[in-house]
């Protein structure tokens, strides 16, 4: 993969190359090889000594405005199957979240346990300026608790929390996880060998591989992108730490193409990519970045099985590692027992406004393609305000509103 075009006056576009050498890889190699012998994949939970160890991945995904700040949005889906299975238990009621405006979307943080023994423990959460929508297992508490206003965000309010106070990991093979019918991405998350939970609830124990939660907050990212005139992005590192990885993604149809910077530090100007990579070697190199930042291979590919297909769509994003120093201020996380180790991983996104999504999305209004507009699913109707935002005037900002709905109408009349 070549670097981006990117000024060479900016140091820190020299990153864009291959994060470590072939020989640190091959070194890397043999001694996992070996460990492998010696402890099964499979096998972690069980390794005598380790104790307690827990790991955690999650994401944190906006989308960038023109001033390379984050936008408000309704964070969610609006087209398409329903996004989680119906026993997973959601604030105030279903429909809370498809009012509650925010700018940060926290999805699918899930944490796993490793032991060798039967351990009890509790684990609290909460979200900088956020709050908590959804979850499974069952809560002991959740923060707030009352029903709030669609503009709660922003309006004084304690961060969000939630905790669990009776949480018993054990290894047991013989569990069983709720699974209903219909296909969902959540369940890609049980495929790790961590060690099975269960928490009480009302209706008896509930049984799970991890604890899940997702959550809004109205948050400062780590970082602001926004696209210049010519499609390039101006990148700005706004939290004091490293960036450990970022990749730079573009998709249009059936053709993708993607960079990869490291330790990201300060300014600099990316460059698109052309559309010439491929998705196996994406998901390669992100599988690798992820057990890099302390995820075990078959966590890093359960993460990637479960957002893959929304990190890769069409569009143009920013996919990058989130310091996790940012992680423990916005997101404390306390778990009693500590465990002897601790991994957090979080990959942020940021959807990009290009000029070329504008074009795609204003050719495909034009022609009254409601397929295209939605591969672009939940970010259509943000995206499309930022569009409108340019537009001087008003006539042809409601003609393009009575266009796009009536795209988006006949593709639904014409959806078998």
């Amino acid at each position: 993969m070549n670097p981006t075009g990117a000024n060479n006056k900016r140091p820190a576009i020299n990153l864009f190359a291959r994060r470590v050498p072939v020989l640190s890889f091959a070194l890397l190699g043999v001694v996992l090889g070996a460990l492998a012998i010696a402890i099964p994949l499979h096998s972690r939970q069980a390794v005598p000594g380790a104790g307690l160890i827990a790991h955690e991945w999650g994401t944190f995904t906006a989308i960038a405005g023109a001033d390379g700040q984050p936008v408000e949005w309704v964070t969610v889906q609006l087209v398409g199957p329903p996004e989680l299975p119906r026993f997973v238990e959601h604030f105030s009621t279903a429909g809370f979240k498809a009012i509650l405006r925010g700018t940060v979307r926290m999805e699918t943080p899930v944490i796993y346990f490793y032991t060798a023994h039967k351990t009890n423990l509790s684990v609290r959460v909460s979200f900088s300026k956020g709050l908590i929508t959804e979850w499974y297992p069952h809560a002991t508490r959740l923060q707030p608790s009352n029903p709030l206003s669609d503009a709660a965000l922003y309006e004084s309010h304690q961060d969000g929390s939630i905790a669990w106070d009776s949480i018993t990991v054990s290894p047991d093979p013989s569990a069983n996880f709720p699974r209903e019918n219909a296909g969902n991405h959540y369940y890609a998350a049980r495929e790790t060998s961590a060690t099975p939970l269960s928490v009480p609830s009302p209706t008896g124990d509930q049984h799970e591989k991890f604890l899940f939660y997702r959550g809004v907050s109205t948050v400062a990212l780590p970082l602001s992108a926004k696209v210049l005139p010519t499609g390039s992005i101006a990148f700005d590192n706004l939290s004091g730490q490293p960036i450990p990885s970022l990749i730079v993604f573009e998709r249009r149809g059936d053709k993708l193409g993607y960079h990869i910077a490291s330790s990201l530090q300060g300014h600099a100007i990316l460059e698109t990519p052309s559309v010439s990579g491929t998705l196996d070697s994406l998901r390669s190199d992100l599988e690798d970045i992820l057990t890099a930042q302390g995820l075990y291979r078959d966590e890093a590919h359960a993460m990637l099985e479960t957002w893959g297909d929304s990190w890769f769509e069409e569009g143009s994003r920013l996919i990058y590692i989130v310091p996790r120093q940012y992680v423990d201020s916005i997101l404390p996380l306390s778990i009693n027992p500590a465990p002897s180790q601790l991994s957090r991983v979080f990959v942020g996104r940021i959807e990009l406004v290009t000029p070329a999504t504008e074009k795609s999305i204003e050719a495909a209004i034009a022609s009254h393609n409601g397929a295209t507009l939605r591969k672009y699913g939940r970010f259509l109707y943000p995206i499309f305000q930022i569009i409108l935002a340019k537009q001087p005037d008003p006539a042809m900002a409601d003609h393009l509103r009575e266009e796009l709905g009536a795209s988006l109408a006949a593709s639904r009349s014409t959806t078998p």
